[in-house]
């Protein structure tokens, strides 16, 4: 079964999303809303703790790439922690590590912004 529960939380000014479960086609729909609330909400600073994520597919992995730019112009940034070795992996093949600040936890990711770093370097 593709399950997938997605939980948000604010921290101070930075919204974490927790997807649980896999995000594929069936449930990427509900990852990208959690993203585009996020947007709407006006929270720039994100991070996407994978902690709890099994699986991640194209579909989720186009969710993430769909509103990186517009969180990036509005002078925020997509940060992912948590990367299990199956999605860490899915991310060093497609080079999604280069575009991504990737931190080992939730904390660290959220840590990274204190001090007005809100974009990626």
């Amino acid at each position: 079964m593709d399950d997938l529960l997605v939980e948000a939380r604010d921290e101070d000014d930075v919204r974490v999303i927790l997807p649980r479960g896999f995000v594929n086609a069936h449930t990427a729909p509900e990852f990208e809303g959690a993203l585009r609330r996020a947007l709407g909400d006006g929270r720039v600073r994100i991070v996407v703790d994978c902690s709890a994520l099994v699986y991640i597919a194209s579909a989720g992995l186009g969710a993430m790439m769909g509103t990186i730019e517009e969180i990036r112009d509005a002078g925020g940034d997509l940060r992912v922690s948590g990367l299990n070795d199956t999605v860490r992996n899915i991310f060093e093949i497609l080079g999604l590590h280069h575009l991504y600040r990737v931190f080992p936890t939730a904390v660290e990711a959220v840590g990274s912004y204190a001090g007005g770093d809100g974009a990626a370097s």
